[in-house]
């Protein structure tokens, strides 16, 4: 591994010109295919093998042009401080709004509440549905726009006018200010660590045009591919990350490698050939980790984790290839590590040790009480995850200052809080003697339930073997209350499916929510043998050794928990929630744990393999196990905080986007990369691999000889080097 990468980085240094025009071409024709590309339209979610979805495509079945997937919305009406939406001049402007968003192209009903009794008792808030015969995200702007002019001219007669339901749903805002402020930093902690701005700019650039390449193509790819928003935007996050880190690696070890006397194409080899190495093995097990998502079966969460995961592997190509042009390119305006401009140190004099180094020798002095306050403090932080709560976002999650999030409020005022989540419950009588029968017994039996408000009459499709009942809970959609009431109901369809021979189901925005919650809670646990058997597998290839490999995944379990920990404080329970712009609390969204899982194994396996290769590369060098720890800390511990907190930074940025999801993940990643960086490699790590001593590198004979040689320390680099430098040695070798 090692000498080819070495031979990749020599040859990209020298054929500078045709790599960076290459890199170029491909940036080109990415952008030229997301210009050209057609609109991605709507993005579908199913979940496959639940109740709630098998419900869904009875409904498209039996119920055919119903639109059952179009597009849908609440215009909320709230009359004026002592005043009801019942008096003559409110009705007159209900009755006019209705009639104008009646006259809309794709719209295919509107209800008057008046006639559908959609008037709160108390009469001061009222409500008209919308029904649209195309997907939310293939609407056309001018029907939105007839939408929310229809409002405005409502909202002018002195109404509280409001516009709730997927209809306006826009893209989600990534919170671009916080990103460039992530950026930012990350470009300051660059200059910091590398010693210039040419130096400091290479990472930056490389990642950029990385991640461009990499969400480019997943717009050209959308429509085909049914790839959402969230798609590039979770790629772009997790791909502007490692793209550059992976990056100040490779550049800090090419410093490395002239500080130590080799010409600039020698020592961009030579970096290649080592952190190259940890780069290719630190890419595959984030690359791992994503792909493994779809192990879970959630289509929209497979999508999301390969095409985070092709972008990770964008940034490892670029890393490995173009970084070598770049220095090229950059000749003597990248220093030797070390060396200050216009400034060279007296000879004689001593070097004071890094704090790497003071810091790894203060642990080895003290390994057991640094490891003991480490485990506890992330154990401390992890207690919140025994209250974790899981949901999925919806208008309720919405910032205060949306029409959406105020129609959500309104209803709730109105109609109670389980009025915005509504179950649809989808009685299949195809197999029964009496349908109408089957589904009165099935009315008559949710309304014995407890948290039950309403219960529709059933209405049936013209066939008559299948009927839709609407059950409006009384508690609010995301609650364990409203989650009691569907397993309730399930439960109570397997006597119906008995007595009457009809199937009942459950589904709805609501059940679907719950079924997908529950799906993931399933999988998390083969997902995780999963990811992290591979990855342990591929560690022990790479650190030659059983107990180091184990170390690396239990700490990263003690991080994840530490920072869903940290998550459920933050979201659900609301501590710091007013600095981070958490405007409702709630549960976390269902996806966070696995997601999590997966993105911060990989990038923890990143810093594993970066700090703990040098080490390693020290211990088969001669150096005993406690000075090879003082060594890879001396070497790497700088570059891997500068790593940590560009990460950090740039997933921080996405604190400030507008969409609760967006928010929830860069504060999820940022705080987990905090985690496993300074507490986990730079704390934990060497206080037991110091407690282990040499037992840390053990490896069973057989299995030694069994496993591949990849050479990620770059030995047979040395060794080569060694024979350039003594020819003679090789005739003789010859001659034996």
């Amino acid at each position: 591994m090692a000498t080819f990468l070495y031979k990749l980085g020599r040859l990209a240094f020298r054929r500078r010109h045709f790599v960076a025009l290459l890199w170029v071409a491909l940036l080109t024709l990415a952008g030229v295919g997301a210009a050209t590309a057609p609109a991605a339209g709507s993005t579908s979610f199913s979940i496959p093998g639940t109740e709630a979805q098998k419900a869904f495509d009875l409904l498209e079945q039996r119920f055919p042009g119903a639109s059952a997937d179009g597009a849908t919305g609440r215009v909320v009406f709230k009359a004026p401080e002592g005043e009801k939406m019942t008096d003559a001049a409110h009705r007159a402007t209900v009755a006019k709004t209705v009639k104008e968003l009646g006259d809309g192209s794709e719209v295919v009903s509107v209800t008057d509440p008046f006639t559908t009794n959609a008037v709160s008792k108390d009469g001061t808030v009222a409500y008209a549905s919308v029904r649209y015969d195309a997907p939310a995200m293939e609407l056309k702007d001018a029907t939105r726009d007839a939408l929310e002019k229809t409002a405005d001219e409502a909202r002018d007669t002195g109404l509280t006018v409001d516009v709730g339901g997927d209809v306006l749903q826009a893209e989600p805002e990534t919170g671009a200010i916080g990103e460039a402020i992530g950026l930012a930093i990350a470009a300051v902690v660059l200059v910091i660590t590398l010693g210039s701005l040419v130096a400091a700019g290479l990472p930056l650039l490389t990642a950029i045009i990385g991640v461009a390449i990499g969400v480019s193509t997943i717009a050209t790819l959308a429509k085909a591919l049914d790839l959402g928003d969230t798609t590039s935007t979770l790629a772009g996050m997790i791909g502007l990350a490692v793209g550059i880190d992976y990056a100040l690696f490779i550049v800090s070890r090419y410093r490395a490698e002239l500080a130590e006397g080799r010409d600039r194409e020698e020592a961009a080899g030579r970096a290649t050939g080592t952190a190259g190495s940890a780069v290719v093995f630190a890419g595959l097990t984030v690359v791992i980790a994503l792909a493994g998502l779809a192990v879970v079966n959630v289509p929209m969460l497979t999508k999301m984790g390969l095409a985070a995961a092709g972008t990770v592997v964008i940034a490892v190509l670029i890393a490995l290839t173009m970084i070598p042009a770049l220095l090229g390119y950059a000749g003597r305006k990248v220093r030797p590590a070390g060396e200050k401009r216009g400034r060279t140190a007296a000879p004689g004099t001593s070097v004071k040790p890094n704090l790497g180094t003071r810091w790894a020798s203060f642990v080895i002095r003290r390994p057991a009480a640094v490891l003991l306050l480490g485990v506890l403090g992330l154990g401390a932080v992890a207690l919140p995850v025994s209250q974790l709560e899981l949901g999925l976002p919806d208008d309720g999650s919405q910032p205060t200052s949306t029409t959406q999030r105020r129609a959500y409020d309104l209803l709730s005022e109105g109609f109670g809080p389980g009025f915005n989540g509504p179950l649809m419950i989808v009685v299949d009588a195809r197999n029964s003697d009496d349908p109408k029968a089957a589904a009165t017994t099935v009315t008559d039996g949710i309304k014995g339930l407890k948290d039950v408000v309403t219960v529709t009459p059933a209405a049936f499709n013209k066939a008559g073997d299948t009927a839709t009942i609407t059950v409006v809970p009384g508690s609010k959609p995301s609650s364990a209350q409203t989650e009691d009431l569907v397993h309730a109901i399930r439960d109570q369809g397997a006597g119906v499916r008995s007595d009457t021979g009809a199937n009942v189901l459950v589904t709805g925005t609501t059940a679907m929510n719950i079924d997908f919650s529950q799906k993931l809670s399933d999988a998390l646990i083969p997902y995780l043998a999963l990811v992290v058997g591979l990855a342990f597998l591929l560690l022990i290839v790479v650190f030659r050794s059983i107990l180091v490999p184990l170390k690396a995944a239990l700490g990263f379990l003690l991080s994840v928990l530490a920072a869903l920990g940290a998550v459920v404080a933050v979201f659900q329970w609301g501590w710091l929630g007013g600095l981070l712009g958490v405007e409702e609390t709630g549960p976390i969204m269902s996806m966070m744990p696995i997601f999590m899982v997966g993105v911060v194994f990989g990038l923890a396996m990143d810093y594993e393999v970066f700090l703990v290769t040098r080490m390693r590369e020290a211990y088969v060098h001669g150096e005993s196990p406690s000075q090879a720890i003082v060594t890879g800390f001396k070497h790497s511990a700088r570059v891997v905080v500068a790593a940590a907190v560009i990460m950090m930074a740039v997933f921080g940025g996405f604190i400030s986007s507008g969409e609760s999801m967006i928010k929830m993940i860069g504060f999820g990643l940022a705080i987990a990369v905090f985690f496993d960086a300074f507490v986990v490699r730079m704390a934990i790590v060497p206080a037991v691999l110091a407690l282990l001593g040499r037992r840390a590198w053990w490896l069973p004979k057989w299995l030694d000889r069994a496993l591949p040689n990849v050479d990620v320390e770059g030995e047979g680099l040395r060794t080569q080097a060694e024979r350039d430098a003594d020819p003679d040695e090789d005739r003789e070798l010859v001659r034996v």
